[in-house]
């Protein structure tokens, strides 16, 4: 007595094992990316923390990154700017307050 496969079974197993696949070669070739580039970009990255970053530079930094990160959260809040304008204001301050001094401290 011999079992009947369905050919969608087979199909379904079939994409299942190529998509394996094709996600495993991906992987593998993120990790040797990875491998291949780190020595260049921590080169390249070295000289910019050696000195150490001071309060002025690390405060444009933190704007920055406080201005970006502020229109990421207002963004996904749904209402956007203007609806969320309230709740950004104190927290635009706040946020820059936490990377202007992290960022002096750590870096």
């Amino acid at each position: 007595m011999r079992l009947r496969v369905n050919t969608s079974d087979r199909d379904d197993k079939r994409q299942a094992r190529t998509t394996a696949v094709l996600l495993s070669l991906i992987l593998i070739a993120l990790i040797g990316g990875i491998i291949v580039l780190a020595p260049e970009l921590f080169a390249t990255l070295a000289p910019a923390f050696n000195e150490g970053v001071g309060l002025r530079s690390s405060a444009i930094i933190s704007f920055f990154l406080t201005l970006v990160v502020m229109l990421v959260f207002t963004l996904a809040a749904g209402d956007g700017l203007i609806g969320e304008i309230q709740f950004v204001l104190p927290a635009f301050f706040v946020f820059f307050l936490f990377f202007w001094l992290g960022i002096a401290w750590l870096f």
